[in-house]
């Protein structure tokens, strides 16, 4: 009688089975009552024969004779997975965190019954490990640790979840941490810590700098001192020099006549030279000095006791 029926269902017009809803069969359903079933791509589909496990059907068209109690219990794909869990914990220094894994997995094909039939909810068993490892890890690391040593982190949990998942045929492809979130307040925290500390950095250097200025400007002010004064002793040492060449050339020259003599007549000379370069420049401001004979003999006497002096100096 269940024969019949199907028959009537495939010589039935389109617009009968729209509208009989005992009739409605999807593309998998209707290929399972004719015999046939077809499996994608990256997927394997599990035959049960009366309600035991007989094969696992690999991609392509595969016959299935209902009749003698074979059926599809599932499919299974073989595509990459990612899984994100977020795990709340706390580190070594008492500060809570929220630690993002990223777990990328794939069922096995060869061993496609014991990923099918072993585990009733994959996604909460991965989760379960990932939440056990973390909080077994991130506790002994303070948080800075934390930050530095997230791949560490992330090699434990592929490592424990390869080792429990490898047994209920699936395979751990990669584990990530992706994200490590301290609370709002402890971030802020830092940032003004490391803001903090950047500045100090800052304000060392600007005084650093400054140092290396004043200590140049310093060496280098001594410097030109230094070079002023040989500059000076030289220049004085020179007048000294033309001075003593002078009078001795004027006394071989004009007998009769002393050193002093000599002196005289050269500061006198040097006293007016001098007044007429001051009345002859315009940008000079005006110099009052006595001007009588009587002073110009204290003036040459007080310059010859300068040079003198500066001569026995040297």
């Amino acid at each position: 009688m269940l024969i019949l029926d199907l028959l009537a269902v495939e010589i039935s017009p389109p617009h009968q089975l729209s509208t009989d809803a005992s009739y409605h069969f999807s593309n998998g359903e209707m290929g399972q009552a004719l015999g046939c079933i077809q499996v994608d791509q990256s997927t394997v589909a599990v035959k049960e024969t009366f309600g035991k496990f007989d094969d696992v059907l690999e991609p392509g068209c595969h016959c299935l004779p209902w009749c003698l109690g074979s059926q599809v219990a599932g499919h299974l794909s073989l595509r990459v997975q990612q899984l994100d869990v977020r795990c709340e914990t706390k580190t070594k220094d008492n500060v809570f965190v929220t630690v993002v894994a990223s777990i990328q997995y794939r069922a096995l094909a060869e061993k496609a019954s014991d990923a099918f039939y072993r585990l009733s909810n994959t996604r909460a068993q991965i989760q379960a490990y990932v939440f056990d490892v973390i909080r077994a890890s991130v506790p002994k690391l303070e948080l800075d640790s934390t930050f530095e040593q997230k791949n560490e982190i992330a090699k434990a949990v592929e490592d424990e979840l390869e080792k429990a998942m490898s047994a209920y045929g699936y395979e751990i492809v990669q584990t990530l941490i992706v994200d490590i979130e301290p609370d709002e307040h402890v971030k802020r925290a830092m940032n003004e810590i490391n803001a903090a500390a950047r500045l100090r950095v800052a304000a060392n250097e600007k005084a650093e700098a400054e140092k290396i200025l004043q200590i140049k400007r310093a060496e280098g002010d001594a410097e030109s001192k230094y070079l002023a004064g040989l500059g000076i002793a030289r220049q004085r040492q020179a007048i000294v020099d033309g001075l003593r060449d002078s009078v001795l050339a004027f006394s071989e020259n004009v007998p009769g006549t002393t050193s002093k003599d000599v002196m005289d007549m050269v500061l006198v000379t040097q006293y007016f030279d001098t007044m007429k370069e001051i009345g002859a420049s315009s940008k000079s401001s005006s110099v009052f000095i006595p001007h009588g004979p009587g002073a110009v003999r204290d003036v040459a006497t007080q310059i010859r006791e300068g040079l003198l002096q500066a001569h026995a100096a040297q």
